[in-house]
């Protein structure tokens, strides 16, 4: 897993009037490349009367599926700049859909390039840039007589935690970063002087607006 990568919240939708042409940029996060392409039919289903619904899309933790569509605008007018608006954001796992509805001014190839690069950039900001962060969850289980000091050391750090289990014992899940899991385990080991049992858990990735410092 990387230790972050960026993509976006949910999916998003935000309309631009360049010389009369509507563009709408969709974008949405997705999982696989199928999900993608049944995206994009849906966004051509819902704009079926557009003059053009051009696409990129980018999947996999290394980018290893990246594709994109002119949908018969010229070559390289629409679907490039819409993917490399998507590269320079550093985004993964996302769809970008730019609608146009045709409004009778030709824009030329510049013109084109510039208003699917607006486009898509409107397109992604509706849908929420945020980052997935690489987390490892830790279960540390106490007495309860250890608890009182543990939460307050877990608050200070400002440690991200879930539900806690109180049962016989309390049962605390943290989520450090998953780079710090092992300095983190040994830091809880040394609060509860020993009288922990402390278990590694899974890898998950945890949304971020921004990335932890």
């Amino acid at each position: 897993m990387l230790a972050h990568y960026r993509t976006i919240h949910s999916y998003g939708s935000s309309e631009i009037i360049i010389k009369k042409s509507r563009f709408i940029g969709h974008a949405k996060p997705v999982e696989s490349e199928e999900e993608a392409i049944q995206f994009i039919e849906a966004i051509k289903k819902e704009h079926r009367a557009a003059t053009h619904n051009c696409s990129a899309y980018i999947i996999g933790e290394r980018d290893q599926i990246q594709k994109q569509s002119d949908d018969g605008e010229p070559s390289g007018t629409a679907g490039k700049p819409i993917l490399e608006v998507m590269k320079h954001q550093g985004l993964k796992n996302t769809v970008v859909v730019v609608t146009r509805y045709f409004g009778g001014i030709m824009l030329g190839a510049g013109g084109l390039i510039r208003a699917y690069t607006d486009g898509a950039v409107a397109g992604i900001e509706a849908g929420k840039p945020i980052y997935k962060v690489n987390h490892q969850l830790v279960l540390i289980e106490v007495d309860y007589t250890w608890y009182g000091k543990l939460e307050n050391e877990l608050r200070n750090q400002g440690m991200l935690l879930g539900d806690i289990g109180f049962t016989d014992k309390v049962t605390v899940p943290c989520y450090p970063l998953a780079a710090e899991a092992e300095a983190f385990m040994n830091w809880a080991t040394d609060v509860t002087q020993g009288q922990s049992l402390i278990v590694a858990g899974r890898n998950e990735y945890i949304v971020h607006e921004s990335l932890p410092e």
